[in-house]
């Protein structure tokens, strides 16, 4: 969410419905893992979940610290390079591939509602995980939407964009730290 928001107010609201597609696209590696029973090794294997713990605490941190260095201030007037939307996308997938509680949530989650002796399980847990996708994807682009519409507010004033950076990078540190302190 913090991510398609920010891609919203820098970028816009196209560019952070790349990024609410990225995300989303990240969910799929989880939920496959949870429907065929790797998350359930994931769970017990603690090597495989620090290892992918670890990328995901070094990706959030990087993330912050690219924030943090970044001193560019946004103006929409001004041409410079710019991500492609493939990019935004690649980046969003990255972030969800990279955490590994959510293959534990689908883990968790998604069984409590499947029908009790239903024959086809897997095919529930499919639209169940699809429903949940769908579901994600339109809340992020709403989230973008609303961005890109506080976009021109927010960058007009440089104070406030100085401490929205501030609140992204603060975020993603600190989500790194509490998914390195994590079982």
């Amino acid at each position: 969410m913090i991510y398609t928001l920010a891609i919203g107010l820098e970028r816009g609201a196209v560019a952070s419905v790349a990024a609410a597609f990225g995300c989303t696209l990240g969910i799929v590696p989880a939920a496959f893992a949870s429907i065929v029973g790797l998350s359930a090794l994931l769970h017990t294997s603690a090597l495989a979940f620090q290892v992918i713990k670890f990328l995901g605490v070094l990706y959030l941190f990087y993330m912050a610290w690219t924030i943090v260095r970044d001193e560019s201030k946004i103006d929409l007037g001004a041409s410079k390079p710019v991500r492609s939307y493939r990019s935004i996308a690649l980046t969003g997938t990255l972030i969800n591939v990279l955490n590994p509680k959510l293959s534990l949530f689908f883990l968790a989650f998604l069984p409590q509602f499947t029908t009790p002796n239903v024959t086809n399980v897997t095919g529930e847990l499919v639209g169940l995980a699809a429903v949940f996708m769908v579901m994600t994807f339109m809340v992020f682009i709403a989230y973008g939407a609303f961005a890109s519409l506080a976009r021109e507010y927010v960058i007009a004033r440089p104070t406030v964009m100085t401490w929205i950076k501030r609140a992204f990078a603060g975020t993603f540190g600190l989500l790194g730290l509490k998914l390195a302190v994590s079982d």
